[in-house]
Parts: structure tokens; sequence; C-alpha cells
């Protein structure tokens, strides 16, 4: 009987196995045990539940039975296929196989997208993919490449990544514009409760609950790029709604609409200049409406106002500019440049 016999072998009897056990049936090291189940982890004939020292491996066949809630993969980033690795490591996962047709919905277009990035964006050589459940269900991929901020900002010609962060959100945002229509990121950030983007000292957390946006600063700085996507097993949303609330003509299914949150753009300056106006416009020519949110902005400058609801809105006349969450200040300002 081979090596990969035995294994298997213990598994059916056992239903799960540790590290350890497979190492004293095949007389060997724990490491040597560990690679040959990696082996077959990667190949997809075992599912690997935790990690290091803790990790535990079944069949397939008896994910409902050992009620796995917790499981990681690591695989090398070459030729891999996001809808294979759905199929392998998603679809067979409980709580994922419990949801609402709804919820597993949003996951495989989050899951998908997040994956497809990682493998054709990032150049790292592996890739994690990891999948929990709580009171919620969450994925994480972890990829060890260039970085998403660093590679916008490369792209782009920005200079920091804050503006790439600023970027992301607006949508349509791509470093392969022939290839990628740039959507994957910003759909998934509002598909879920709650989407973290990590990447070399920097955290932008998309919280759909409250809801919220974060730029953050994060220590110890993460090498490549971490997505960290949950969603409520029992959530109302609906995949479908998320889209259409950015088509400015229902039934079009046209990505032409977007929001803006216009305090991110200065991060606590006051809104004066018609350079701060000007980069919150970069890009947004390619939409047919665009939605300004003054929520928590307590004033605008005449200068800021003037750029985009006079020059721009004269240069881009087909294209509806509407403001939201204004306090009396910016009300005023904006109504001053529009006369």
């Amino acid at each position: 009987m081979d090596i990969k016999q035995r294994i298997i072998g213990l598994i059916k009897e056992r239903k799960i196995v540790k590290t350890a056990e497979i190492a004293v049936i095949l007389g060997s090291s724990r490491q040597y045990a560990s690679k040959v189940l990696n082996v077959l982890v990667n190949s997809g004939e075992l599912i690997k539940i935790g990690s290091t020292r803790g990790a535990r491996y079944t069949l397939p066949e008896f994910i409902d039975e050992v009620g796995i809630h917790h499981t990681k993969l690591r695989l090398d980033n070459k030729n891999l296929k996001e809808h294979e690795i759905m199929d392998q490591f998603l679809n067979g996962f409980p709580a994922f196989k419990n949801a609402s047709e709804n919820v597993q919905s949003i996951l495989r277009y989050a899951f998908s997208e997040m994956l497809n990035n990682a493998i054709e964006h990032s150049r790292s050589l592996n890739i994690e993919v990891e999948l929990e459940d709580r009171k919620n269900i969450r994925f994480i991929i972890n990829d060890f490449g260039i970085g998403v901020f660093r590679n916008v900002m490369k792209k782009r010609n920005l200079k920091s990544e804050l503006e790439a962060m600023q970027d992301l959100l607006k949508g349509k945002t791509t470093t392969e514009p022939k290839a990628h229509s740039g959507e994957g990121i910003f759909f998934t950030s509002k598909a879920g409760d709650k989407f973290v983007l990590e990447s070399f000292g920097y955290r932008m957390v998309v919280d759909n609950k409250i809801p919220d946006v974060f730029f953050e600063s994060h220590k110890p700085s993460k090498k490549g790029t971490r997505v960290i996507f949950s969603i409520a097993i029992d959530s109302k949303r609906h995949l479908n709604d998320i889209f259409k609330k950015f088509q400015s003509t229902p039934g079009e299914h046209a990505f032409d609409r977007t929001e803006i949150r216009v305090r991110l753009f200065t991060m606590g300056t006051v809104y004066v200049s018609r350079s701060q106006a000007r980069r919150i416009l970069v890009g947004l020519d390619k939409f047919k409406s665009i939605i300004l949110d003054f929520d928590r902005v307590p004033t605008v400058g005449q200068a800021f106002a003037d750029e985009i609801f006079r020059v721009f809105k004269s240069r881009y006349p087909n294209i509806n500019i509407a403001s939201t969450n204004m306090n009396e200040a910016v009300r005023f300002m904006i109504e001053r440049v529009g006369k």
C-alpha cells in the first residue's frame, strides 16, 4: 500500500487526523508528514482545517460530519483558476452550503474577484486562502507580492497609498485596463458587511454596517496584500441590488454611477483648494452620474466648489452631479457657485 492510500485509509477510519498521527503511521518526522499532507491538500484530495501545529485533515466527503468552522489552503500561483479553487474550497464549506442563495451569490462573486486579483496582479509565488464561520462567514485571501496600493500608485502615477485607496473607492480603477474593468474591488467592498484591504503598512476598511470608510496606518507591515471579507450568514443583502445602486439607468446593466465621500480626499483639512477638487474629479468623466457625499465636511472654499460645480460641469454637461449630507456652510458655497 502506498503512502497516499495509507493516509486516506486512516482518515476514512478516524474521519479527521492530525499531522502527528500521520507521522506515526508513516514512521516519519512531522515535517515529512506535513509535506505529504500538503501535496494532497493542494491536489484537492484532502481538506486542511486550521494552521500550524493545530492543523487537522479530512476528506471532502466528511466536511459536514466533522463540523468544520475554519479551513486554510496555501496555493502555488501557477496556472490557478479561481473557479476551480472556489469549487474545491468554498462550495464544500458547511456554512456556505447552508447559507441562503443571496449570501452564496455574494460570497461566490467576492471570493472569485479577489482571488482573481491575487492570481493575475500580485506577482506572488504563493497565495493563501482562509475560510471561517462564527456568526458570519469570513474569507481571507493573502498574497506576498507587490501590494495592491503600490501597484495602483505605479500604474496610475499617483503620489501615495492614500491616493490609491481614494481611486479604488471611485470604481473603474484597474492596472490592466485592456483586460479588466476595475469593478471587482469596488463592488466587493460594497457587497459584504465588512471589507478590509491591507498592504505594506496601510489599511482600507469599508464597514457597511455603520456605514463608514477608514484609511489607516497598520503595523506590523503586511508584505503583499491581505483581503478580509465578511458577511452575516443570515444577511438580507442581494448582489443585484448592489449593482443596481450604481446604474444611472435601471435595466441597462451599466456601471456608470459612483458615490464619493468627500472627506476621504483631504483627511481632516479644510476644503479650499482647486487642486483638492481636481484630485476628487480624476477619472469621474467615465461616469454618467456622480453623488458627492459631504458628510462631516465642515466647509468648502470658493475655488473648490467652482472647480467641481462650474468648471467640470461645463466640460462634461451630460454628467449629472448630485450632492448629499451638506451642512448650511457647504450648501451656501455650492449654491453660490451655481448661480
